[in-house]
């Protein structure tokens, strides 16, 4: 039932963690599943270097995620999930199926976690180039966001709090789902349209909006009662790889209440890109 994510560097001991866990879980009479890189064979140092393959994975990892997740089983992705777009991609996903999730953060060292790549054997090996880019990457898990909570972060030397992760699983409330996570039957025959037409609307107004504002300003954008936050200057790119994913991600958890697709697109944003 509950989905646990590792989080961390690499090398940086998620999968031990990972292991310790499962053990803990199955001798209580759980059923564990754990989801990774390694499980699906993937060249790692060919994946983290090209972007486009790094977002295969990531979306293969979600998938099979969402074919574990049960009432009865317990599944550990083990793998970077350094991106904070990308934890919430999972939250909303633990969200629309109502089950607990917490997060296990590997808190070591960078320079310890590239010892410890060092002595892999060769083929499991990061290069120092590819664990470089990735530490620099890493956004961290902050417990204040609700998609990164429950979060225990672990150093390297600390005993993995068992009980209290079994706690946070089995004995906490799943998140209620929202507007954004329920799942509704698709029978509007111009949803798609819609969906593709307000987001464009939401990307215009932001890059519109930007030519006049500053970071830290709040845009107001057709359709929408929330209102877009700005952290910083948003490129095109950016903005036309998150409108992507809310798009493939509503496509596959449609609402019919088409009036609300523009305040669920700026709370995504708000989300994904502080």
């Amino acid at each position: 039932m509950p989905l646990v994510l590792m989080c961390g560097f690499p090398c940086s001991g998620k999968s031990q963690r990972a292991l310790e866990l499962q053990e803990h879980l199955t001798q209580s009479g759980r059923k564990v599943y754990i989801i990774g890189d390694h499980v699906l064979g993937v060249d790692r140092n060919a994946v983290y270097a090209d972007s486009r393959k790094e977002k295969d994975l990531r979306g293969a990892l979600r998938a099979e995620v969402e074919r574990k997740l049960n009432k009865e089983d317990v599944v550990i992705l083990d793998s970077l999930n350094y991106i904070k777009g990308y934890r919430y991609e999972l939250f909303c996903l633990i969200k629309h199926t109502q089950t607990p999730h917490c997060l296990i953060y590997c808190l070591t060292a960078p320079d310890i976690s590239s010892s410890w790549n060092q002595v892999r054997q060769q083929g499991d090996q990061y290069t120092q180039e590819i664990f470089d880019a990735l530490v620099l990457r890493f956004e961290a898990p902050d417990s204040r966001n609700r998609w990164d909570s429950p979060l225990f972060t672990m150093h390297k030397d600390e005993v993995l709090p068992l009980e209290e992760i079994y706690n946070a699983i089995f004995h906490r409330k799943a998140p209620p789902p929202n507007q954004s996570t329920q799942t509704q039957p698709l029978s509007s025959t111009n949803f798609l349209h819609e969906l593709d037409k307000v987001t464009q609307d939401v990307v215009t107004a932001v890059l519109n909006a930007q030519k006049t504002s500053v970071p830290g300003d709040l845009i107001m954008v057709p359709g929408a009662s929330e209102r877009m936050e700005l952290p910083r200057i948003l490129n095109m790119s950016e903005l036309r790889r998150l409108r992507q994913q809310f798009i493939s991600y509503t496509k596959l958890h449609p609402n019919e209440n088409i009036s609300q697709l523009a305040n669920m697109f700026v709370q995504y944003l708000n989300q994904s890109i502080r």
